[in-house]
């Protein structure tokens, strides 16, 4: 079963989402199912898993209502604030809809670089973890050293990298970048998304912009951790939906049959469906 493991639904009459402004263009619109189902029919796609776009608890219900009339979503990555005193509480009452697989903070947006590392989010991430919950982590380069904070605290706590952390593609400076997802693929359990790395590349991006990263994604997590995701429709910023696939299939094109399975399907299938009793 091919799964695309993050794509996004966005409705901009709620008025949550902050960051998607007029001068995104092609993407300040609204989006949802119908739009997506024709792109996944084309490349054989069954299931996906549906991220979180804005920071509301609003949000993540609107996620599970689309995600339960939606036969090909096979699961939700909402939000909470974890800074709230209960906190833990509203995990455990989300984590009641067998739909909801995890949860991600907008890292990448908190002004804070060390944020992950408040004690005070430690019952969060001790619910996700009581919970079988996945902490999706939407970080950048700056932001690795607190994410491995987070690790050694809570070993037990099922993580994915998001965008393979963002790394500087424009710039070409990955030294830093290259250092922190060496730590991070330390841990066992963490696993990383091939996605978003069109967006990071910019509007000149190649397979061999891409292949330098991909390469040492492969040689750090290897296939077994890696986990497909399009990221659409954010990736249309720079490449359509069959551009970013086609793009991901030839740079895992060494790759077994076997290994190919499990980066577009498998590997997403046992961190966000099996880890809530579900296939």
């Amino acid at each position: 079963m091919r799964i695309d493991a993050h794509q996004h639904f966005w409705s901009l009459a709620r008025g949550d989402y902050g960051w998607l402004t007029p001068a995104l263009g092609v993407i300040h619109r609204d989006f949802g199912p119908a739009d997506l189902a024709p792109l996944l029919a084309a490349h054989g796609i069954e299931r996906t898993i549906l991220v979180q776009a804005a920071p509301t608890r609003a949000e993540t219900t609107y996620l599970l209502d689309i995600a339960a009339t939606t036969p090909f979503v096979a699961g939700a990555v909402g939000w909470t604030d974890f800074d709230a005193p209960d906190v833990a509480e509203h995990i455990a009452i989300l984590a009641g809809d067998p739909l909801l697989v995890g949860l991600r903070p907008m890292v990448q947006d908190i002004a804070e670089d060390n944020w992950l590392m408040h004690p005070a989010l430690a019952p969060a991430f001790e619910a996700m973890t009581a919970h079988g919950l996945v902490f999706d982590a939407l970080l950048k380069p700056r932001h690795i050293p607190a994410m491995l904070t987070v690790l050694e605290r809570h070993p037990d706590l099922a993580c994915v990298i998001d965008h393979g952390a963002k790394p500087d593609l424009v710039s070409g400076d990955l030294a830093a970048w290259r250092d922190g997802m060496i730590a991070l693929a330390a841990h066992p359990g963490l696993t990383c998304k091939l996605s978003g790395l069109v967006t990071e590349a910019g509007p000149d991006w190649a397979l061999e912009t891409l292949r330098p990263v991909v390469e040492h994604l492969l040689a750090t997590f290897g296939p077994e951790r890696l986990i497909f995701g399009s990221d659409w429709p954010v990736v249309t910023l720079r490449a359509s939906y069959a551009q970013w696939f086609e793009a991901a299939e030839a740079l895992l094109g060494d790759l077994t049959d076997a290994q190919r399975t499990a980066v577009f399907g498998g590997n997403a299938a046992k961190l966000y469906l099996s880890r809530r009793g579900r296939s």
